[in-house]
């Protein structure tokens, strides 16, 4: 499986990025808190982010932990925060929104879609919640994302990878399907091989230094490429 694939790492902090860059990363996503698995970075994290690194850089917009199923309130901050982040400067956004019954709320969405004014979009992982991941690929094809971030499923990406194979296939380069989720250098390769996918997604995570971070970014790096 010649060539290289994109390699988009998670980050919350400027040294965060300066070492993800150095390991190796292609796209830096911005989030805060991600402990409580990502959520809206503020305004200032965008400038100090671009300082540190040159790499593109996509927003995270989740307002709260918890339910990825928003009421109007809900839906009208993620959409102020899209605009923010557009007005910030951002390269891309990362958003997502669930319907109580597993199902996309695809007026909720389209209405999203337009207030991130045109810059590449990636739906985030309220992907492997969804009730049919193939009907809702081809939903989010229609909407316009760039990309859908998934590990195939709860968990781990390397314990979903058929699933991610089919959705690489049905894909088939009209949406990027980007394996995420405790994605590391020791089952890299398989995956990448296992999927076909051509760009994944890690938040590369070590305890200790950004040197630390940057060696993980590294390692990882080496693992798909040599895949």
């Amino acid at each position: 499986m010649p060539g290289r694939v994109l390699l988009e790492v998670c980050v919350e902090t400027p040294a965060g990025a300066r070492a993800a860059q150095a390991g190796g990363a292609d796209r830096i996503e911005l989030c805060a808190d991600l402990a409580a698995d990502g959520l809206t970075p503020p305004p200032a994290a965008l400038a100090a982010v671009r300082k540190a690194c040159s790499l593109p850089v996509c927003v995270l917009v989740r307002p709260r932990a918890g339910s990825f199923v928003l009421d109007e309130a809900g839906l009208a901050l993620v959409r102020a925060q899209l605009e923010a982040a557009r007005r910030a400067g951002a390269d891309g956004l990362v958003f997502g929104a669930l319907a109580a019954d597993g199902s996309l709320p695809l007026p909720a969405l389209a209405g999203l879609v337009r207030a991130a004014g045109g810059l590449p979009l990636t739906f985030h992982r309220t992907f492997d919640h969804v009730a049919d991941p193939h009907t809702a690929l081809e939903q989010l094809i229609a909407l316009g994302f760039a990309r859908v971030l998934t590990a195939g499923g709860p968990g781990r990406a390397a314990d979903h990878a058929p699933r991610l194979a089919a959705l690489v296939r049905q894909a088939a380069g009209r949406i990027a399907v980007m394996p995420g989720g405790g994605l590391r250098a020791a089952g890299a390769a398989a995956l990448r091989r296992a999927t076909g996918a051509s760009e994944f997604h890690s938040a590369a995570r070590r305890a200790g230094s950004s040197d630390a971070e940057r060696d993980e970014v590294t390692a990882l790096r080496a693992a798909l490429d040599g895949a």
